[in-house]
């Protein structure tokens, strides 16, 4: 038996996952937020026995505010105007930070990255499972 999703039921899994991406991202989008960001991530992983960020320097500043600066804008997009194809974006998308959290974990990141893994993973999962399901209609071309 398939299950077909509800689509207004997958319009709420894109939205949930730009309400996240907003919440957590909007800080890593300017030098100053960024800064304050830093210091409580680092604050919490010692306290937490989990790791430290490196010291700040310019281009992982500058890195940390191109990566929030777009995702920001993707998420407003994301809840402007959410589409089924923007889930599946988002999905892919979230296939490719859960790798590289996963990298850099291995290389030795500081551990509270899994938290963010594993948010990571659950938004792709739930985004992409429905298009790689027959009987879904998510997978049915669309003629505009």
């Amino acid at each position: 038996m398939t299950i077909t999703p509800r689509p207004t039921s997958y319009l709420r899994v894109v939205r949930a996952s730009a309400w996240y991406d907003l919440v957590v991202t909007a800080g890593f989008a300017t030098p100053w937020t960024y800064a304050m960001v830093h210091d409580a991530l680092s604050s919490l992983g010692r306290d937490w026995g989990l790791g430290v960020l490196p010291e700040l320097d310019p281009i992982q500043t500058l890195y940390a505010n191109l990566m929030g600066s777009v995702v920001v804008v993707w998420a407003v997009l994301r809840l402007v105007r959410p589409l089924a194809l923007y889930g599946l974006l988002d999905g892919t998308a979230r296939v490719l930070f859960t790798a590289w959290q996963a990298y850099a974990l291995a290389q030795g990141a500081p551990r509270f990255l899994w938290l963010f893994l594993c948010v990571e993973a659950a938004f792709g999962v739930l985004q992409l499972a429905p298009w790689c399901r027959p009987g879904t209609g998510m997978r049915e071309p669309r003629v505009r």
